[in-house]
């Protein structure tokens, strides 16, 4: 933690891009989701990215490898769904701890690799919290507005195992991430900080929310500046958004977040915005004149790349943020 924050104030740190996207290079089918171990589950598995972990361990290995030679300071575990309430859709709610532990540990072992090799660069786990497949402040039913489809408790619980998981497995930082729903994340807030308590130990926590649209607001209508207030309450390493929108479209809220708070902003936006069939045309060079913008505002401490973005478009923006210095911040206590 405390190099870390050191490294905070001397550069601004590279996250990786794109665990799915890179995925999809690999053209997975059922029968590799399942792998040997899984060969007979009784329920279709193919789509589940996080299960790669345990049949596709290989994949994933690769994938952290090709950030960190791009240029990565951080890689995110392959966890983004690894709650027991996204894995009920599979029925692998019993394996969601090993699944973290798992992912955790090939990006542990990359990441240690890579630092015995320039110990001048040390490299970095952040364990991937996503919001799972339920929101907890809104109703998904319209004809029911005070209908919810999942309590505070069952999410705190869930990410609660997650979260212990991730750390068994060595991750260095938890990053909740991709924040539609800030009463989601508070759950998972309040699960890390028990754990805070319960080991002992600071776990540095980056918060990432996401603007939906070109309302500005995340999908539980909160602007910037109310998501920042909404999560103040703990002490994190970073605040930022991700996904969503592009590069261009997120400068506004950036803006919002650097001038209001005095820690550090993060953000890795998707490639651009998808095109008519969902894929993603921006460049690496393109997506890193945009990102230039944040740089030169002096807008960010972090920053990397979240759907679309590939090890070549890591690579575009860890050569730009060699040209200039961190934005200035402190690390809450």
């Amino acid at each position: 933690m405390a190099k870390l924050e050191d490294i905070l104030q001397e550069r601004i740190l590279v996250l990786d891009g794109a665990m799915g996207t890179m995925l999809q290079q690999y053209r997975f089918g059922e029968s590799d989701f399942r792998g040997d171990r899984f060969t007979d589950w009784p329920h279709p598995l193919q789509g589940n990215n996080d299960l790669l972990s345990l049949t596709q361990p290989q994949a994933i290995r690769e994938i952290h490898t090709k950030y960190f030679e791009a240029g990565a300071d951080i890689v995110e575990t392959n966890t983004f769904s690894a709650t027991s309430v996204a894995m009920a859709d599979y029925h692998l709610e019993a394996y969601v701890a090993e699944m973290n532990r798992e992912s955790a540990r090939i990006a542990r072992e990359v990441a240690d690799e890579f630092t015995a090799r320039e110990p001048h660069k040390p490299r970095f786990v952040a364990g991937s919290i996503g919001p799972t497949n339920k929101t907890a402040s809104m109703s998904p039913d319209v004809n029911d507005p005070g209908f919810r489809a999942i309590s505070f408790e069952t999410l705190r619980l869930a990410y609660y195992e997650q979260a212990s998981a991730l750390l068994e497995g060595g991750a260095d930082i938890l990053l909740v991430e991709t924040i539609f729903d800030t009463l989601n994340a508070k759950a998972a807030l309040f699960a890390i900080e028990e754990l805070r308590e319960e080991k002992g130990i600071p776990i540095p926590v980056m918060i990432s929310g996401t603007i939906t649209d070109a309302s500005g607001r995340t999908l539980s209508g909160q602007t910037a500046e109310s998501f920042l207030i909404s999560v103040s309450h703990i002490p994190f390493l970073s605040v930022g958004f991700n996904c969503a929108l592009g590069a261009k479209q997120l400068v506004p809220h950036l803006q919002v977040l650097s001038a209001r708070t005095d820690y550090p902003v993060s953000a890795h936006p998707n490639a651009g915005l998808p095109n008519a069939f969902g894929e993603y045309d921006q460049s690496p060079a393109e997506m890193a004149s945009q990102i230039r913008e944040y740089l030169e505002k002096g807008l960010v401490n972090i920053v990397g790349g979240c759907c679309g973005s590939t090890p070549e478009h890591i690579r575009a923006i860890a050569d730009m943020v060699k040209e200039y210095k961190p934005r200035k911040c402190s690390i809450p206590a």
